[in-house]
C-alpha cells in the first residue's frame, strides 16, 4: 500500500467499493442456469486447451499453475484492481517521493487519493460489463483470487477469467448458439494462457516494457495538469492556434512524453500480435468444434465495430478502446499473411526471443517481418 501520513495515493477499497455500486446488473438468470453457464465455461476452457495447442504447435509448460476462475462482474473488478495495484506501484512510489517534499503534500495525497478512487472506480464500472474473457498476466494471489506463481516476473504468474454475465449478456444480444459461442470465447482467452505458459519470457518482456513505460511519467503535478488541459483542448477541438492537428489521438496517447510514445509503439505491436493471434486461432479452430463460427464472426465483427450507443463510442476513444479494436483487426491480418507465407511453423519463430517480435511497421506489412526474421537467417 503506498502512502503518505497514512493516507494512499490511490485508495484502492474505495475503487472497489464504488465499481461495486456503481456496475449495472447483469442479465435475468436463474439459480439453476447460473449454476449450468459457469459448469459449461469451465468445460469449455478446459476442452479449449488441447484444441489451441494442437492448432498452433506451441508445446506449452503445465498450465495447472494459471487457474481458470469463471467470475460475476465485481469478482473482475476485484481482480483488475489487485492487477493495477502491482503494476502501478512503482510509479505510485514515485509521485510519493515527489509530493511528500511538497507543502500541503500529505493533506494532497489523501484528498487525491479518494478523489482518484472514485474515479477509478467508475472507469472499471463501464469496463466490467463489456468484458468477455480476460488473462491477467500480472495477477498477485488473494483470498478470494487465486493465481500462478512465476519465477521470472515478481508480480506472480497468470489467471484466465472468464465473465460470465457479459458472455450470457451478448449471446442472447446476437441471438447465437449459446454453447457455440461459450466454446469460441474460451478458445480466444485459452490463447493467451497458452501464448504466455508456452514462451517464459514473454511475461517478464511485457512487464519490464510497462515498467519503463510508467519510469518515464512526468510526475510534476502541474506538467501532468498542463497536458491534460492540452489533451482537453485538443479533443474539444479547441487547440491553440497554430498547433497542428493531433491526429485523433486518444487522451491517453497525448498525455505522454516522446521517450514513452516510442515505447507505446513496441507495446502496441506486441499486444496486436498477441491480440490478432488469439482472434486467428479462435476462428481457425472454429470450424471444427464451433459449427457455427461463421455466423457468430459476422455478427461480433459488426457489434464492435459499432458499439452500443454514441456515448459508448465517444468513451472508446477517449480512453483509447478504439484502438484496441485496431489491434485486433490488425494483428489478426499479420498473423494470417505470415502463416500463408511461411506457415504455422514458420509464424512461431516470433515467440524465439524479444529480437523476433515484430514491430509497430511490420505490424502493417508482414512481408517485412518475413524477410527480417526468416531470410536474414536463411542467408
Amino acid at each position: 500500500m503506498t502512502s503518505i501520513g497514512g493516507a494512499e495515493m490511490v485508495d484502492w477499497n474505495l475503487a472497489v467499493a464504488t465499481a461495486t455500486r456503481l456496475v449495472r446488473p447483469g442479465p435475468e438468470v436463474s439459480r439453476d442456469e447460473a449454476r449450468e453457464v459457469v459448469a459449461e465455461l469451465r468445460r469449455h476452457a478446459k476442452a479449449s486447451e488441447l484444441h489451441v495447442r494442437a492448432f498452433t504447435r506451441m508445446g506449452t509448460e503445465d498450465t495447472h499453475d494459471t487457474p481458470i476462475l469463471v467470475v460475476d462482474r465485481p469478482g473482475w473488478v476485484r481482480a483488475n484492481v489487485a492487477g493495477f495495484r502491482e503494476v502501478l506501484k512503482p510509479l505510485l512510489d514515485k509521485m510519493q517521493e515527489r509530493r511528500g517534499s511538497t507543502p500541503g503534500g500529505a493533506v494532497l495525497g489523501a484528498v487525491g487519493g479518494k478523489v482518484t478512487g472514485v474515479e477509478l472506480g467508475m472507469l472499471l464500472s463501464f469496463l466490467s460489463s463489456r468484458v468477455l474473457g480476460q488473462y491477467e498476466t500480472f495477477a498477485p494471489a488473494t483470498r478470494e483470487l487465486p493465481a500462478g506463481s512465476s519465477s521470472d516476473s515478481p508480480s506472480g504468474g497468470g489467471r484466465l477469467l472468464l465473465v460470465a454475465p457479459n458472455i450470457v449478456h451478448v449471446e442472447r444480444e446476437l441471438d447465437v448458439q449459446p454453447h457455440d459461442f461459450r466454446l469460441w470465447v474460451c478458445l480466444h482467452e485459452e490463447t493467451h494462457r497458452t501464448q504466455f505458459t508456452a514462451v517464459p519470457w514473454l511475461q517478464a518482456h511485457l512487464e519490464g516494457e510497462i515498467q519503463s513505460f510508467l519510469g518515464e511519467t512526468e510526475v510534476d503535478p502541474m506538467t501532468v495538469l498542463e497536458r491534460i488541459r492540452e489533451a482537453a483542448q485538443s479533443l474539444a477541438g479547441g487547440r491553440p492556434e497554430g498547433e497542428e492537428e493531433d491526429g485523433g489521438r486518444s487522451l491517453v496517447e497525448i498525455v505522454q512524453t516522446p521517450a514513452q510514445r516510442e515505447i507505446l509503439g513496441r507495446l502496441t505491436a506486441v499486444m496486436s500480435l498477441l491480440e490478432g493471434h488469439a482472434d486467428f486461432v479462435m476462428d481457425g479452430v472454429g470450424p471444427d468444434v464451433v459449427p457455427s463460427v461463421a455466423e457468430i464472426r459476422e455478427k461480433f465483427q459488426q457489434r464492435r465495430a459499432k458499439g452500443a450507443s454514441r456515448l459508448d463510442l465517444a468513451l472508446r476513444k477517449l480512453l483509447g478502446l478504439d484502438a484496441k479494436l485496431r489491434q485486433y483487426r490488425d494483428g489478426e491480418r499479420f498473423v494470417r499473411s505470415v502463416v500463408e507465407e511461411v506457415g504455422m511453423d514458420g509464424f512461431n519463430r516470433v515467440w524465439t526471443s524479444p529480437n523476433t517480435l515484430p514491430t509497430k511497421a511490420e505490424i502493417a506489412k508482414p512481408a517485412d517481418w518475413v524477410a527480417r526474421v526468416h531470410r536474414k537467417a536463411e542467408s
